[in-house]
């Protein structure tokens, strides 16, 4: 593949489809504490990946004391397209999570809304929800048996509802979402809701992290307290004061589809290909149907890093921002899953995964960094202790790992910690 390395700055208008927030204000590499030769480095070994076949392009972006330290886009935007730009639209699938339970948590500072409010208050098929035992009845049916609590917000923020996914792993629970979803297709937001209200939990709730349908439930939940569509509701408390104008859960306007980013063929997740982000769905995915651009999740992550504020406009309180990125799963006595994916070293807040140990962490990083991705190849971590977010944004499901273990390797090694 022929070598593509363009060095976009935030500074400068990169299209004329999207009107777009203001950047963040570029920065000098090595004044924020990089070495300008080890950011090059990074570049190069995502360069590498590029080259080899792994994944079309990439858009890496650093950010350090609200200056953009580093930004890149690399690559191709699709694999026999234009170059990769750094206003290039992808799929962020799981980084949607954040952003809603960042809106149920504006919800609840407004009191609209209660973090130990039984999930039952808001959608009544939850309160004869019921558990698996993990065996068969004498009907060769799923054995099940009564839950010993209600799933509450805060179950479903930090992933102790009980739900589980479909998509991956084994087990009867898992078998009973993967054939629900082949009759859910088409639902919209609260009819999928209840129809997860039908299946037996995999946990008792609040005992277990199971990484789960819940942000998707907790996206119905933020739709049934604010009246309209999530799509509309984020884009009303959270894109548009933010200025993210190219984030949505479709791209409506033609005249930006160019833009989107695109995987190899045959690169899915599973079985399943990538959704189409220029149709649209009636399901808004609280837990994974989100398209944004590097620059737009930078106004969020940002935002999020300074306390709940950006620019003048406050989105949360400062004490919400730091109840939402403290450990609520494994200081509490939460029992990690048999697909822990935060992995070692991490307990989850609300949101996102949170740092609570240095000893048996397995990626460089400290105390109290938070982070989170996406099954189609993006991923954003972000480090209050030294002051930084970074954001990787790929299309690629299979490589994924790889270049997230990449990034975070990259941004510390060139980093000067203070």
């Amino acid at each position: 593949m022929k070598r593509l390395i363009i060095g976009l700055f935030v500074f400068v208008a990169m299209h004329t489809g999207s009107a777009g927030g203001e950047p963040l204000q570029q920065g000098d590499a090595a004044a924020l504490g990089f070495d300008p030769a080890s950011l090059s480095a990074l570049d190069n070994r995502l360069q590498a990946s590029i080259d080899s076949g792994a994944f079309p392009g990439a858009v890496v972006m650093v950010v350090r004391d609200g200056q953009v330290a580093h930004l890149r886009a690399l690559g191709l935007r699709t694999p026999d397209g234009a170059p990769m730009t750094a206003d290039s639209i992808f799929r962020i699938y799981s980084m949607t999570k954040p952003i809603v339970s960042v809106a149920a948590l504006m919800l609840v500072e407004r009191g609209k809304l209660r973090l130990d409010q039984p999930l039952s208050d808001l959608i009544p098929a939850y309160a004869a929800t019921r558990v698996a035992t993990g065996s068969l009845d004498a009907n060769g049916d799923l054995a099940t048996e009564p839950a010993a609590r209600p799933i509450t917000i805060r179950d479903l923020m930090r992933h102790t509802s009980g739900l589980t996914y479909g998509f991956f792993g084994q087990g009867l629970v898992r078998q009973a979402y993967r054939d629900a979803a082949k009759d859910s297709a088409g639902l919209a937001n609260v009819a999928a809701a209840m129809q997860l209200a039908s299946l037996p939990l995999e946990h008792q709730p609040g005992t277990t992290w199971e990484y789960s349908r819940a942000t998707d439930v907790l996206g119905a939940v933020v739709e049934i307290v604010a009246g309209k569509p999530l799509g509309d509701t984020l884009a009303e408390m959270i894109f548009t004061p933010l200025g993210m104008h190219d984030t949505g859960f479709t791209i409506p306007d033609e005249t930006d589809h160019p833009r989107i980013a695109e995987p190899f063929d045959g690169d899915r997740i599973g079985r399943y290909p990538l959704f189409n982000p220029r149709e649209k769905r009636r399901l808004h995915s609280g837990g994974g149907g989100l398209l944004s651009t590097v620059q737009d999740y930078a106004r969020f992550a940002q935002m999020l890093l300074n306390g709940g504020e950006l620019n003048g406009v406050r989105v949360l309180k400062i004490e919400t921002v730091a109840m939402m990125t403290r450990d609520h799963t494994i200081s509490e006595g939460i029992r990690p899953g048999k697909y822990y994916i935060p992995g070692r070293g991490y307990g989850f807040g609300l949101g996102v995964a949170v740092r609570i140990s240095d000893e048996r962490a397995s990626q460089p990083g400290t105390v109290g960094d938070y982070f989170w991705g996406g099954a189609a190849g993006t991923s954003y971590f972000a480090d209050p202790a030294q002051n930084l977010f970074a954001i990787l944004m790929i299309q690629s499901p299979k490589s994924r790992r790889a270049a997230r273990a990449e990034l975070r390797a990259g941004v510390y090694e060139a980093m000067a910690r203070r």
